[in-house]
């Protein structure tokens, strides 16, 4: 037999080899332990548990109670119900929910939930993407909407007036870093300056701690100001397809203001958006100014904050692609909005004020740092926008515009600077 005919041999005998341990692998549909699920699984088991037993728990173990998850399982579950075979039975849409729920308060890895909830990692990761899709489809519409009316800004400008003090405002900007893991042949494209892969949430958050606006996705190299420059909420700005009120005269002057957002120094100067004088020898009247503002924008800090303490998978590094990953912060966002409302200790976790004004900060900041920005370079500005930032500090500073409190704020502030 020559060494052609061998190779030739050895390679049938090899592929037979190769199906029948494929046979021997396919006699077993699913593991033994994983089969005793609807026994002895997390949902069968300890949920109910929960449920019957220890309300309080139960809503610490989903972050929502049982009503809401009821109600939201009665949305999703056309969705997401699949139907049993005369092979097996189905996962049940209040299991998917469940699980996706779990992963989302604790960022806990497929493999690990897969242990609790006796399923299998892939599973696992199947049930998580096509949740959290049905999740932000239903509740998009409603609880994750711009608003689209002057009237409508203007109740939120109303809101930071009557709780923050601050005039004019139609919301707090910023933006956070959510960890990923490396996209397949992406390079550094999604590396950013803290030392890490990630995706950016760019967020308009309102008085009540609220995202009127979100924009997710990003790759983590592209900055906040860079993200809003090419963001739909500042190309309507732009041209003026947004219905931001009129602007209104301010105070007893006849000089007019631009209802306008706030954000950090990492955002441009603008009629339309405010930010703080660069802490460079600063006057009283600015570090005044610097305050005001400050207090109102920290909603947007608040609202981060709450969402990645309440939902803890925003402190993990994301074991997804981009794409999945962004439906996955989608998701929070909208379940965030739908708390606010409907389950008011959620809250609990955000900043307050003692009756002296001074911060006490919410539990969320025992947390690692979660809104760390990049300083950005200064820019251009028009005149108008100075002005406007003048006239402001101006009012903040004057009788009919100052607050009682703001003075020793800023002492104590810049003692504790010095």
């Amino acid at each position: 037999m020559n060494l052609t005919k061998k190779k030739a041999l050895l390679a049938i005998i090899l592929l037979i080899r190769r199906r029948r341990r494929r046979r021997i692998a396919r006699r077993m549909w699913v593991k033994s332990w994983i089969e005793r699920r609807n026994e002895l699984g997390a949902y069968q088991n300890l949920v109910q548990e929960l449920a019957s037993e220890d309300k309080s728990m139960y809503q610490r173990y989903f972050r929502l109670n049982e009503d809401l998850f009821k109600s939201l399982l009665a949305k999703v579950r056309p969705m997401i119900q699949r139907k049993d075979t005369h092979m097996r039975k189905s996962i049940s849409a209040a299991e998917r929910l469940a699980v996706t729920l779990r992963y989302l308060a604790t960022g806990e890895s497929f493999h690990s939930l897969g242990f609790s909830y006796r399923l299998g990692e892939r599973t696992i990761s199947s049930i998580v993407t096509e949740t959290c899709d049905a999740i932000y489809q239903n509740l998009k519409d409603r609880y994750l909407k711009i608003p689209s009316t002057s009237h409508q800004w203007k109740t939120i400008s109303d809101g930071f007036y009557n709780l923050w003090d601050y005039p004019f405002c139609v919301g707090a900007l910023d933006g956070k870093h959510i960890a990923i893991k490396q996209p397949k042949m992406s390079g550094s494209e999604y590396f950013n300056y803290k030392g890490y892969f990630s995706i950016v949430l760019l967020a308009l958050a309102s008085y009540d701690y609220k995202l009127i606006f979100v924009d997710v996705g990003a790759s983590g190299r592209n900055g906040d100001a860079g993200l809003f420059e090419t963001s739909p909420l500042n190309q309507q700005m732009k041209g003026k397809s947004i219905a931001f009120p009129e602007a209104e005269q301010f105070g007893e002057t006849c000089i007019k203001c631009h209802y306008h957002i706030i954000g950090d120094d990492a955002f441009p100067l603008r009629n339309d958006i405010m930010k703080p004088f660069p802490f460079r020898q600063l006057l009283h009247e600015q570090h005044i100014f610097n305050y005001r503002l400050s207090r109102a924008r920290r909603v947007v800090e608040n609202a981060f904050g709450i969402m990645a303490n309440r939902f803890r998978v925003m402190l993990t590094k994301i074991m997804l692609e981009p794409e999945k990953a962004k439906q996955i912060v989608l998701e929070i966002c909208c379940l965030h909005n739908m708390l606010i409302d409907e389950q008011p200790s959620y809250k609990n976790a955000c900043d307050s004020e003692r009756d002296n004004h001074e911060l006490f900060q919410g539990s969320w900041r025992l947390d690692k740092s979660l809104t760390e920005l990049q300083k950005t370079k200064n820019r251009n500005c028009s005149l108008s926008a100075k002005g406007q930032r003048e006239l402001l500090k101006q009012y903040f500073c004057s009788t009919s515009g100052s607050v009682s409190w703001q003075d020793s704020m800023v002492a104590t502030k810049n003692n504790e600077l010095n």
